[in-house]
């Protein structure tokens, strides 16, 4: 019960007196101050959080290869060869998981990961393939861009940053990020620059390779949980990093020479059936080979042992991927209108008249949406404040809006 003076109330748990700087909650037979239900709501939150990040996530997941392919087709345009590759390599990587954690007595088969490493040119749909594989195992998911990194010590981000990421997906619960996925864009980017010997650090290219790996083999580390540069003082969690699928993604522009000069050297492959590859071609013959040719360290190469291409985007695959995949680009527009009670159709000439545009532009299937943007801006800034409830995008109206794209 609360200690009481004349006129002074004190607080039942620590006994500082009521003032003008301290509040003083009273409850039947007692009184608690403003500073001992702060320290009470932090004792709950570290209790609650320990509790969380101490929970084992049994991984469920029992999809087989097939399954992963026909739920990536949903949403993915062509890309056969990539799907059915990463969608094995994911049964795998998940299956290792679920047996480890079932399994009672030791063995003497260890499995390793299956990281994935994807080429193919910018705006193809890398970045898409890995979130809506994260998408349909309902694991925590995040992007790192390879290029803001460097050596631990030099200005930039250090690698450890990417679990930091990954953590934040995870809603801080360290168990369910460490059977997440991450998936690292631009990794052609930190591609040993030259084979020569220089007197200068590689820092932002050899150097993160090197800093990478501790991450990619399986090993337990150190992350800041806001993020940042460590400091000796910080706090860390610690996350193994065993059971984590990296995905890594690159354009590797030029890497076709490295394969055709590979091959040109081994007449068996390079010729089949007497016909010459042609450079269209040249990425489904890519292996850790050209990857390593490149300029990524053989450790690396290692440690992404599927490697996989995704293939040029056509007219047909573009227009395709406009109408057909669940969150098609039309669909998302459609449904915005659709809010507003604006219906929106597009004649087959328009949608021809956007890939065509796009095509043109070399800006891949993420130009679709910067030019669909361009030509709907104008009606989504009108069409909500009238009347009018259709709207029907013909091919003149989209050559009218894109004539001041400069070619």
């Amino acid at each position: 019960m609360a200690k009481t003076g004349r006129n002074k109330r004190t607080c039942s748990f620590c006994g500082n007196e009521e003032s003008n700087q301290l509040l003083l909650l009273d409850g039947i037979d007692a009184h608690i101050c403003e500073n001992c239900v702060q320290t009470a709501n932090n004792i709950l939150r570290k209790i609650h959080n320990d509790y969380k990040n101490n929970i084992v996530e049994t991984f469920t997941f029992d999809k087989k290869p097939i399954e992963i392919k026909n739920f990536l087709d949903k949403y993915i345009i062509g890309q056969e060869e990539a799907k059915k590759v990463i969608s094995v390599a994911v049964y795998n990587h998940y299956k290792r998981i679920r047996y480890y954690q079932n399994k009672k007595e030791q063995d003497d088969v260890e499995i390793d990961k299956s990281n994935i490493i994807l080429v193919g040119e910018t705006g193809i749909g890398k970045t898409l393939l890995a979130s809506t594989i994260a998408k349909l195992l309902d694991v925590p998911f995040c992007i790192a861009d390879a290029t803001v990194f460097t050596q631990a010590g030099y200005v930039g981000e250090d690698v450890e940053s990417i679990l930091s990421r990954l953590l934040q997906a995870a809603d801080y619960n360290v168990s369910k990020a460490e059977k997440g996925i991450v998936f690292i864009d631009e990794i052609d980017k930190i591609a040993r620059k030259s084979d020569n010997p220089s007197i200068t650090r590689d820092v932002s290219g050899e150097g993160v390779q090197q800093a990478l790996l501790k991450l990619l083999e399986g090993s337990i580390i150190n992350v800041p949980p806001e993020g940042g540069r460590k400091h000796p003082e910080q706090k860390f969690i610690q996350i193994d990093t065993k059971n984590i699928l990296f995905i890594a993604g690159g354009a590797f522009d030029g890497i076709e020479k490295k394969i055709a000069n590979r091959l040109n050297t081994k007449v068996i492959g390079y010729k089949k059936n007497g016909n010459k590859i042609h450079d269209d071609d040249m990425l489904q013959h890519i292996t850790s080979q050209d990857i390593r040719a490149y300029g990524l360290i053989p450790e690396i190469c290692g440690r992404f042992p599927v490697v996989t291409y995704m293939t040029k985007l056509d007219e047909d695959a573009l227009k395709r991927i406009l109408l057909e995949p669940k969150n098609a680009l039309t669909k998302q527009y459609q449904k915005l209108l659709e809010i507003d009670d604006i219906h929106l159709t597009f004649d087959d000439e328009a949608i021809s008249a956007i890939v065509e545009k796009t095509v043109e532009l070399k800006l891949g299937a993420r130009g679709l949406r910067t030019i669909i943007e361009k030509i709907m801006t104008d009606a989504m800034f009108d069409f909500p404040g009238k009347n009018k409830k259709k709207l029907h995008i013909t091919k003149a109206y989209v050559i009218d809006k894109l004539a001041v794209i400069n070619k």
